[in-house]
């Protein structure tokens, strides 16, 4: 919800949903800058927990302490284990007797090596696994790992700094259906140097014709950034500029970015972020789901493109602009309020071609498109109690060549209300309560079926004795339907004994989905069946701090 136009204003680099400077390349509509801690740099401490739904652990300290002069060595290791398939057997067998079929297993690390001058060096390391099997329905897999080190150098006696790292990374995504035929999408990422970043896809996909898209490519890409950042009075300018090269591709791209921010007075302020964004990565989703679990990652293809007008496109990126405005005001002295209006034009979409029919066919399509609509929030902090709420409304509309349709991630509302309140002797107690509400996302319409024959070897198939397959006539109208709306409330509250000077057990319970909201979360258009997110679920937790 919060943009990001000057992420260096914000506690953390969150989610940057546009706008962004030239530090980050290679996207055209929003990035994730995830930053993680150091481990206690004093002594060594952690906390374990469980509850029915998982156990989870975390261990850090220092190898070589905090000195006077600010240099340490520390660590940190966390991983958290779900067993609520097994678990749920027992505990919530009025869900089903077999099990909730949901499962995950993340394990991280990391070694820092900080010195008093500022300069560090990071080692780490990270394992996620997430699952989902419905029988005779369909099984989803999710996979990532990933290993690297980044460093900051900070001369002595001077302003600059200088940042670097090397990583890789290994992500996949698999789901297995009852037709047998798979679909699959990995990326392995090496980054390194000065923005210097490299990586393979592999693509396996049927479109809805049972035609194969496959890819298996590598790719390099390189960029560099300049930025400034000035302050005249009220005003705070930052213009940047980013050079980015895409090797296999044969392009350059140069973008420039700008980002304004004015106090009008000491209570209020306006924001502003633009620039150009460009990609070589292309999203791809199934048009055969009416829920969109799987999404592919491919690379720019190497193959001539027609763009909507019916020409060559000189080029073979993903383009776009955007314009982000935002309004902030301190409403009073513990209420913020924060307004964001935001337009992205979409110059050229590279996707999976729906329209293929034959084998000789482009695997790939251009398309164009807009993004616009507002964000609004208000945040209220005062002594133990914190409020935040939220609202978002949103339009996404692509245009194929043929016809103008919403994406299936088109979301027109979004609502999110989250409160907690601390209290009791030494702020022991904390209870919590979160409700939100999400519009229904697009899908295309089945007008009927029939039996599709394979044909596989031409006219020497007999198509009287071939036993064919379901096929799936669709609307002609893309994602024309609308899922029903998602909302679901949350509450929890917590108890902490200090045992200790350094030792605290908390207890905590929770329950989710109170009023028991049926929200889908896949649906088989074949069987015509459909497969739910959790009903209510209450538990209850142990964590041990120390």
């Amino acid at each position: 919800m919060v943009s990001s136009i000057f992420a260096g204003d914000l506690p953390s680099k969150p989610n940057l949903t546009g706008g962004f400077n030239a530090e980050y390349g290679g996207r055209i509509s929003a990035v994730v800058d995830v930053t993680t801690r150091d481990g206690n740099k004093k002594e060594p401490d952690g906390m374990v927990s469980v509850s029915p739904f998982m156990a989870k652990g975390v261990l850090e300290g220092p190898i070589s302490k905090l000195n006077d002069q600010g240099n340490s060595i520390s660590y940190i290791l966390t991983g958290k284990h779900s067993y609520l398939d097994q678990s749920s057997k027992t505990i919530y067998n009025y869900v089903d007797t077999a099990g909730i079929p949901y499962g995950f297993t993340d394990l991280y690390g990391k070694l820092s090596i900080n010195t008093g001058s500022g300069s560090n060096i990071d080692f780490f390391g990270f394992h996620y696994r997430d699952n989902a099997t419905f029988r005779g329905v369909t099984e989803f897999g999710w996979r990532t790992t990933g290993v690297g080190m980044d460093f900051r150098v900070v001369p002595g006696q001077s302003q600059t700094v200088i940042d670097g790292n090397v990583s890789y990374s290994d992500y996949r995504t698999e789901v297995q259906e009852a037709d047998e035929r798979p679909k699959e999408s990995a990326i392995r990422g090496l980054k390194y140097g000065f923005d210097v970043n490299g990586f393979k896809t592999i693509f396996e996909f049927y479109n809805s014709l049972g035609l194969k898209v496959d890819q298996n490519q590598n790719t390099t890409e390189l960029g560099g950034y300049v930025k400034y950042r000035k302050k005249f009075g009220n005003l705070v300018i930052e213009p940047s500029l980013r050079l980015q090269f895409y090797a296999s591709l044969a392009e350059f791209s140069p973008e420039p970015r700008l980002g304004l921010k004015y106090n009008i007075s000491d209570n209020v302020r306006v924001k502003l972020g633009s620039g150009i964004y460009s990609q070589n990565l292309i999203s791809s989703s199934s048009d055969r789901d009416v829920v969109n679990l799987f999404n592919g990652f491919l690379s720019g293809p190497e193959e001539n493109l027609t763009n909507t007008d019916g020409e060559t496109s000189n080029s073979k990126l993903q383009r776009a602009a955007h314009v982000i405005t935002g309004l902030e005001w301190d409403v009073m002295k513990n209420l913020e309020a924060n307004i964001e209006p935001y337009y992205k034009r979409f110059f050229q979409l590279i996707s999976i071609n729906r329209q293929k029919l034959f084998a000789s066919q482009s695997n790939f399509m251009i398309e164009n498109g807009d993004a616009y609509g507002i964000d609004l929030s208000l945040r209220y902090r005062k002594r133990g109690f914190y409020a935040y709420a939220a609202y978002s409304l949103g339009y996404v509309e692509r245009y194929d060549g043929e016809q103008t349709y919403n994406p299936n991630f088109d979301r027109r509302h979004s609502v999110n209300i989250v409160s907690s309140y601390t209290f009791g002797k030494n702020q022991g107690w904390e209870a919590s309560v979160r409700w939100n509400l999400g519009s229904g996302f697009p899908f295309t319409k089945t007008q009927g079926f029939y039996e599709k024959l394979r044909l596989n070897e031409g006219v020497g198939d007999s198509y009287q004795t071939e036993n064919g397959e379901i096929g799936t006539i669709f609307d002609d109208n893309l994602n024309e339907g609308r899922l029903p709306y998602y909302h679901r409330l949350d509450a929890s509250i917590k108890k902490k004994f200090f045992l200790s000077t350094n030792v605290t057990l908390t207890a905590d319970a929770s329950l989710s989905n109170i009023y028991n909201r049926k929200n889908i979360f896949y649906f088989d258009r074949v069987r015509y069946k459909r497969v739910n997110q959790l009903p209510i679920l209450p538990t209850a937790g142990l964590s041990l701090s120390f």
